[in-house]
């Protein structure tokens, strides 16, 4: 777990959980950026950050485990849940989780760019294509410029970390069980070939609450390139909540 900012006073706090093969510091930005009313940690994984010599796992249920226990200090108030791609999935089951533990469930999740759960995975896998191949679906996904993909050592430090992510998300496999009482918000960016709106908006299957589909402007890593807006959007959504 990673503070992006104290805010010790905060009625509320903000899980935020990366994308594949990113840390917790792809959200270091959104600490200054956030409204004072929430205070903000980064999810940080095995095989990244402080954790990179930590053997990254391709176990979504250990995982998950793992976040329940170092999450639960830490949930002694109000609480967001905010995913990005795999980040998404491994939120929502923590989520899953916390409510077959009796345990407090987020006051919202936020679910950007991928998936709903239920729905099947329909790309030929990746984490087992050869090097070459998996570094060239890197490039399709934008998240990741061409001068880190053209760094073969870099490359060969990061590619276990980035194949067990992957791996964790392509053979995922969902269990039906009843809709989460939060509410959803489901973000997708407005040129991500990966979803489209009608994708993410299954997620509506997954509250029995309020849901709402949000499109920004860009690619599948919209979650950086469009900050304030999604700022703007949390606060909006968040306000009502920190005064209760």
């Amino acid at each position: 777990m990673k503070q992006l900012r104290p805010a010790p006073d905060a009625r509320i706090r903000l899980f935020c959980f990366p994308a594949a093969g990113a840390s917790a510091n792809s959200y270091w930005s959104w600490g200054a950026a956030l409204p004072p009313f929430l205070e903000a940690f980064g999810i940080q994984l095995p095989g990244r950050g402080e954790r990179f010599h930590e053997e990254p796992t391709r176990d979504m249920q250990a995982l998950v485990a793992e976040l329940a226990q170092a999450t639960r200090p830490l949930r002694d108030r109000p609480f967001v849940f905010l995913g990005h791609s795999l980040g998404t999935l491994i939120a929502f089951e923590l989520a899953r989780t916390l409510r077959r533990n009796g345990e407090r469930l987020p006051l919202h999740f936020y679910a950007a760019a991928h998936r709903a759960p239920q729905t099947p995975e329909t790309d030929p896998p990746a984490h087992r294509l050869p090097d070459a191949q998996f570094v060239e679906r890197l490039r399709e996904l934008g998240g990741s410029g061409p001068e880190i993909l053209a760094e073969q050592e870099l490359m060969e430090l990061l590619m276990p970390t980035l194949r067990a992510d992957f791996a964790m998300d392509e053979t995922y496999s969902y269990t039906a069980e009843p809709p989460l009482a939060c509410p959803i918000t489901a973000w997708g960016g407005s040129e991500d070939a990966e979803l489209s709106p009608e994708d993410l908006a299954l997620w509506q299957h997954q509250t029995a609450s309020s849901f709402e589909l949000q499109i920004f402007q860009g690619n599948h890593f919209f979650v950086h390139s469009q900050l304030d807006a999604l700022v703007g959007a949390i606060e909006a959504r968040l306000r009502s909540y920190s005064h209760t």
